[in-house]
């Protein structure tokens, strides 16, 4: 009996001897404790949970080193390998997870349009049913703060930079010819179909060290990566036609788009203002594809894009008794294609190239101007995701570009000139998630320009911290180049990069179907181009002496939710700007610098009557000009610009709309500057004559019907 006993407790004795008691404390990173953090060892049952002081305390049977696991929801799972023995008395701190749905995002400078980004404030549907922007996206975006309207010129003016301070990216590659050419004081669209593009973001300052060769801003386009059905778009317009059609194999597809726009029927009705006379109307055709191909790890696209163009006008000018005839007939070819591919461990690598082809043959008076330009991007960008907090990004990038002119005079006497760069780039980027809180994004831009013989350095760095569960603020920091625009290179070479630094507070409130954003910014410019004629020329004397400054304030807002079936936003921008650029004699306010801009976009949906009605108004500020019969300079300005634009979708079935838009509908008497004599009169004042827009009101009908597998969807996403 005592054998068996004494059996009994040494068998006792063993068991008790081969656990181990694993204990320790769990707490957050301010030293609270946590309380039902899982604790347990990997690939056991072995584990306890913590109770309201933290602790944890459980036994196991297990030997030897072991992976102790600690997790909570909110909070990064917590391993330690080690000896069992030394899994004792621990003191544990659980960080806090990064949440990419409600965490903070770097937002300074940044409207976002797509569908996916917690960031968005406009959607890809917004930027075409905006009223008067007639499917141009850049007029959509003209409604946004820190944007200023110059209506006679129709590209993207931002933060009192000229047009040329904005450049365009399609995917990740630039887009070198993204407007349509076109006549002076006539306005131009951008060439692309919107209906092909996934999203776009619009930095208005402050954007990644990914993109340079902008000082003021980038248009960021990206395609659809998988279209949802095949489809086929069909549309009759006033002003031409079109056709769409996507075809998907498997995990290949093609999109592709055409049209033909003939502005003859219209200008028949509505003749243009005296100062144009059309001989022949604005007359394009066009087409786009983009072909994709999806792997298990990868993504292919191919975009293609081509456009012609031509017109025959005569336009009125002080300094000549008859009108001065133009002509332009353009050609451009646009090809992007990318590749990218995602790798072990969470790298990935994207690679692209585009070209671009640009041909105008121009006729003003009996003198004629040819001009080809002919431009390269390559790219390559490799990201990796080393953990939730972590984000690094780094590539290169080679820009070729080749611009050739010719001039030839009615006497016979011809000039030849132009240029060649080629550009190389380097950027690093790195976003660093402290907590769900605050975030640093932060990198820097290296470029060499052969052209010029210059390298530059430009630090590029924004910070955000998430104030509210619904508000943050950011801040940015950067600097930025670019090369000299081409109607100065192709005179002159001996020059260097022109610089701006933007310095961006924002605050920016996201929730409820309402959306605020306030944003403070300051730019300072250097190395700006000068030239001592009134137009740059072959004999002008350039320089980089010129500088100047932009500050200002955008404020947006935008609802959707207060009242049923209404969505409208409502934009404004205050604007303090100077630069001593050009043949600028004194520091002042450009021409195309309004102090205050303002913008009202609604979109009503009328269920019974089946139809989106809208409205936008836009308002701009005098702008200022040079009147030279006073002694200061750019010291006058011109009336306020007004435009009150409306549109009607009719929804005549699923997939048949009928679309009616009026841009200046109450016929605003808008007057864009004023063209002033070259020589004094006889009573020694310069005489002038105002220029307005070729037509004060414009109309639009179209009628578009979808044909898809589904048989319910319609092209009200692209009116």
């Amino acid at each position: 009996m005592k054998t068996v006993a004494t059996l009994f407790l040494l068998c006792i004795s063993s068991i008790t001897m081969g656990q181990t008691i694993i204990s320790g404390k769990v707490r957050d990173v301010k030293g609270n404790p946590i309380e039902g953090a899982n604790v347990y060892l990997e690939g056991t049952y072995d584990g306890a949970s913590t109770d309201v002081k933290g602790n944890f305390s459980f036994e196991t049977t297990e030997t030897g080193t072991q992976n102790l696991i600690v997790s909570m929801v909110s909070f990064e799972t917590y391993s330690q390998v080690g000896d069992l023995s030394y899994l004792k008395d621990l003191d544990i701190t659980l960080h806090e997870a990064i949440n990419q749905l409600n965490g903070v995002t770097l937002t300074a400078g940044s409207f976002k349009a797509g569908d996916n980004s917690k960031a968005s404030v406009l959607k890809p549907l917004d930027i075409v049913t905006t009223a008067g922007a007639a499917g141009d996206f850049v007029a959509a975006l003209q409604t946004l703060p820190g944007t200023s309207t110059v209506n006679e010129d129709g590209r993207l003016f931002v933060r009192g930079g000229a047009a040329g301070e904005t450049q365009v990216f399609i995917d990740g590659l630039r887009v070198f010819q993204p407007f349509s050419a076109t006549a002076n004081n006539i306005p131009t669209r951008g060439r692309f179909s919107p209906f092909l593009f996934k999203g776009i973001t619009f930095s208005t300052g402050g954007y990644s060290a990914e993109y340079g060769q902008a000082l003021s801003s980038v248009l960021l386009l990206n395609t659809t990566d998988i279209p949802d059905q095949e489809k086929t778009d069909i549309s009759i317009m006033s002003v031409g036609g079109g056709i769409g059609h996507t075809k998907i194999w498997g995990k290949e597809s093609l999109s592709i788009n055409t049209s033909y726009i003939n502005l003859s029927p219209y200008q028949s009705l509505v003749p243009a203002n005296q100062d144009v006379r059309w001989n022949k109307p604005y007359e394009s055709i066009s087409g786009e594809a983009v072909f994709r191909s999806m792997g298990d790890k990868s993504m292919f696209k191919l975009y293609s894009g081509f456009n012609h163009a031509n017109m025959d006008i005569e336009q009125e000018d002080i300094n000549y008794e008859e009108y001065v005839p133009f002509q332009l007939k353009n050609n451009n070819l646009y090809v992007n294609t990318s590749y990218r591919h995602f790798l072990e461990n969470e790298w990935t690598i994207t690679s692209g190239a585009s070209i671009s082809m640009d041909k105008n043959d121009i006729g003003i008076l009996d003198d004629t101007v040819d001009s080809k330009e002919t431009a390269t991007h390559i790219k390559t960008k490799v990201g990796k995701n080393f953990t939730s907090r972590f984000q690094l990004n780094f590539g290169a990038e080679y820009f070729f570009n080749n611009y050739d002119e010719s001039f030839k005079e009615e006497i016979g006497s011809e000039y030849i000139y132009g240029y060649q760069d080629n550009l190389l780039a380097a950027f690093v980027e790195s976003d660093i998630f402290f907590s769900n809180k605050f975030a640093m994004k932060i990198g820097g831009r290296l470029e060499n320009s052969n052209l010029l013989d210059q390298v530059t350095l430009a630090p590029r760095m924004s910070l955000a911290y998430k104030s509210g569960e619904k508000g943050q603020f950011s801040l940015a920091y950067g600097d930025y180049y670019q090369n000299p625009w081409t109607e100065y290179l192709k005179f002159n070479q001996d020059l260097k990069a022109e610089k701006t630094s933007h310095y961006i507070l924002n605050y920016q409130y996201l929730g409820n179907g309402k959306t605020f954003r306030a944003e403070a910014y300051y730019k300072t410019y250097n190395n700006l181009v000068k030239f001592n004629t009134q137009l740059p020329q072959f004999d002008s004397e350039y320089s980089n002496a010129g500088s100047g400054y932009a500050s200002g304030l955008d404020i947006f807002w935008r609802d959707n939710k207060s009242i049923k079936n209404l969505d409208y936003w409502i934009s404004y921008s205050f604007l303090d700007t100077e630069r001593d650029y050009r043949n600028f004699t004194q520091k002042a306010t450009p021409t195309f610098a309004p102090k205050h801009s303002f913008s009202l976009v609604t979109k009503y949906w009328l269920e019974d009557w089946r139809s989106q009605i809208g409205f936008s108004y836009n308002y701009g500020s005098g702008r200022p000009y040079d009147n030279p019969n006073t002694t200061a300079f750019m010291n006058e300005k011109t009336k306020a610009y007004n435009n009150l634009s409306i549109n009607w979708a009719y929804l005549v079935s699923p997939q048949k709309i009928l679309y009616l838009s009026v841009s200046n509908a109450a016929g605003f008497n808008n007057i864009n500057g004023y063209q002033y004599a070259d020589t004094p009169n006889d009573l020694g004042r310069y005489d002038r004559r105002a220029i307005r827009p070729t037509a004060d009101t414009f109309f639009f009908v179209g009628f578009f019907w979808t044909i898809s597998q589904d048989k319910k969807s319609n092209q009200l996403d692209n009116l």
